[in-house]
């Protein structure tokens, strides 16, 4: 809370103080220096509480969408820099949900984790000679959350909570993020996290969607010995499917896996609807197959992410609009994606899209890597301020996609430096934009619903916009026009200081033989106008 509150005390100071006495230059010089001093204070703070702050970390550094990169940067390496529980506590931790010893409950388990992390460890261990008989595999991979941990979670959310209370207040971030729903969200992802039952359930779930492809598999979960803050599952360790070597070793073409790994991914998201969010390599594993070739094996289900009905509907439309290169609906399909907030000037965002679509509409890639580097750097700066000042963040199901994506591509390119994975994506992204027949039925219907109650409802708005005209209400904006204004603006009001500080002076000035106390405090007063009005310049 401490370092929450020195935080939003010193953007107070440097973004909305300086700028109100003309020294908006001198605040904005030394930016993005803060912005790093401040991300890697929170690295260190984070990695000395430990708990949830390291996974806020993390949750931050995916954020583009609303914090600047001078951030993101400082915290892409914060990993989960904890030291392990004593082994003491875990033992007491498990055999506490198990209900029976640990000898009793295994055959064996090692004390040295094979992975510590902010909210739990994993051991390995082998079952009893009977219940490995009746389940057909002995080596097991045992996790166990921390002792404690939900009371520190439970605290750390409080703490988000409140400071996300505060960043609600500030109209300098109301207008640009919907900070406690991105605390909600973030809340979701981590209550999740530490309940491994349900963690059991999504590695179920996923196993059966894969049931029948012998190229993709999960862990099998031992029932007998999980619980909420234990969870056992069959061990997979095999070859890291980055290790190149290891696989070429094995017999198994990388360019082959590579393929395999796309297509599993967009087999999840367009076809499944639910995914494995966390795909990063020591979350994957290649197990040679005789029979196969290989299987993939995916292990910690704890974040998942679930393409609904409203999402896929939504991205539908986005395609349509793409395609048809309808600017007005790609925004429609943007807020209706909940990526739009509602503060945004959807009419500038609109003639910007325009002009995208006017402009690089219907080229393929070749094309767009053959244009000439200074036309998209001209186009980019012509519309960066919209860009940088848009009010969007985008859903958790969105960003999980996103981080999904993006992981699996940093992959398949290890494996494969040519790897083209728009080339994986493209028949799924047609069977999304198809939708299935009865998909797109419903699209299609309710496309046409729309465009006849927009119909409908013409005449009654034209009367409406006639009235209007005859009353002189009609508003127009014009986002050049504004930000003239807001110049104006700023010069009167460097001019009204002017005549304060000359007011004040000379008044200091004719009082001061007759009052001396006086006509000093009024000649005083006279510098914060006057800095007012001449700290622009000098900033020049």
């Amino acid at each position: 809370m401490r370092f929450a509150a020195r935080a939003l005390a010193q953007a107070w100071w440097f973004e909305l103080v300086l700028p109100r006495f003309g020294l908006a230059r001198f605040a904005a010089r030394g930016r993005i220096r803060r912005l790093q001093k401040l991300a890697r204070r929170f690295h260190a703070l984070a990695a000395d509480l430990g708990g949830l702050m390291i996974k806020v970390g993390q949750f931050l550094s995916s954020r583009l969408d609303v914090l600047p990169p001078e951030i993101t940067r400082e915290l892409e390496g914060l990993q989960d820099e904890v030291a392990a529980e004593s082994f003491a506590s875990i033992v007491a931790q498990a055999e506490r949900e198990l209900g029976i010893p640990l000898d009793r409950a295994y055959a064996t388990f090692e004390i040295e984790p094979i992975a510590a992390a902010s909210l739990g460890q994993a051991h390995r261990a082998r079952l009893t000679p009977t219940l490995a008989a009746d389940l057909g595999f002995e080596n097991v991979v045992v996790k166990v959350l921390r002792p404690g941990i939900e009371q520190i979670v439970e605290v750390d959310l409080a703490a988000l909570r409140r400071v996300a209370r505060w960043l609600s207040r500030v109209k300098l971030v109301n207008r640009r993020a919907d900070a406690p729903a991105l605390i909600e969200e973030f809340a979701t992802t981590s209550l999740e996290e530490i309940d491994y039952v349900h963690e059991a359930g999504n590695a179920e779930r996923f196993a059966e969607i894969f049931v029948d492809d012998p190229r993709v598999g999960a862990p099998v979960i031992v029932w007998e010995r999980s619980a909420r803050r234990v969870l056992t599952l069959a061990d997979v360790t095999a070859i890291k499917i980055t290790d190149v070597g290891a696989l070429q070793a094995a017999g198994l073409d990388p360019d082959a896996v590579a393929a395999e790994l796309a297509r599993a991914t967009f087999e999840q998201i367009f076809v499944a609807g639910f995914f494995h969010a966390d795909p990063h390599p020591g979350n994957i594993f290649v197990t040679p197959s005789a029979e196969h070739g290989f299987t993939i094996t995916y292990i910690d289900f704890g974040m998942m992410g679930e393409i609904t009905d409203e999402l896929r509907d939504g991205l539908q439309q986005f395609i349509f609009a793409v395609a048809s290169r309808d600017a007005r609906g790609w925004v429609v399909a943007t807020q209706r994606l909940g990526v739009l907030l509602p503060s945004a000037d959807t009419v500038e965002l609109e003639r910007a899209v325009t002009a995208l679509f006017d402009r690089f509409g219907g080229m393929g890639v070749a094309e767009l890597t053959a244009l000439d580097p200074r036309e998209l750097q001209q186009f980019a700066l012509q519309f960066s301020e919209l860009v940088r000042t848009l009010p969007f963040q985008l859903p958790e199901s969105f960003l999980l996609l996103i981080r999904t994506v993006s992981l699996i591509s940093g992959v398949t390119s290890a494996l494969n430096r040519d790897f083209n994975m728009w080339d994986a994506v493209d028949p799924f992204a047609r069977t999304l934009l198809r939708g299935g027949g009865t998909s797109t039925a419903r699209s299609v219907g309710r496309e046409a619903v729309g465009i006849l109650s927009a119909l409908a409802r013409l005449p009654q708005r034209v009367d409406a916009l006639a009235t209007r005209l005859d009353r002189g209400e009609l508003a127009v904006r014009s986002p050049e026009v504004e930000q003239r204004l807001r110049v104006i603006d700023g010069s009167v009001r460097r001019a009204t200081s002017a005549i304060l500080f000359t007011a004040l002076l000379l008044a200091g000035v004719i009082v001061r033989p007759t009052d001396e106390v006086l006509g000093w405090v009024l000649i005083g007063a006279s510098a914060l106008p006057l800095l007012h009005a001449v700290a622009p310049w000098r900033l020049r």
